[in-house]
């Protein structure tokens, strides 16, 4: 990498968002950026990346949730996002590994587990 006439370094060109926050993970970007010269910027224009819906819950589920929340110290609708983020990604988790079992041969279940499966669908 060349230097720069203001002793800095030339910032590399990268292929990927990955390769570039690899790279910024491990140098010191001070050799690479002035901050003397950095100015405050704000972004007033950006529109969230969060969409309002409406959801119907239970009373006694809101409560619950409510209190949950002030245990915790946080906004009930912002504990409400990690628990269904939680979720979500679980099933997903799920999901993967369903479709990575289906590539592996199915072991047949012994007779006798098979009839007390079957019982107990009966029962249920």
């Amino acid at each position: 990498m060349p230097k720069h006439t203001n002793g800095l370094k030339a910032t590399p060109e990268f292929r990927s968002e990955v390769d570039e926050r690899r790279f910024w993970e491990t140098h010191d970007s001070t050799e690479y950026v002035d901050w003397s010269k950095a100015r405050l910027v704000t972004f007033s224009n950006l529109k969230p990346s969060t969409e309002t819906i409406s959801l119907r819950l239970p009373a006694p589920l809101l409560s619950d949730l409510k209190a949950l929340a002030n245990k915790r110290d946080v906004p009930y609708q912002s504990l409400l996002k990690v628990f269904l983020a939680d979720r979500v990604a679980a099933e997903w988790h799920s999901a993967e590994r369903a479709l990575s079992n289906r590539s592996r041969p199915v072991k047949a279940r012994p007779r006798a587990a098979r009839k007390r499966v079957g019982r107990a669908r009966l029962r249920g």
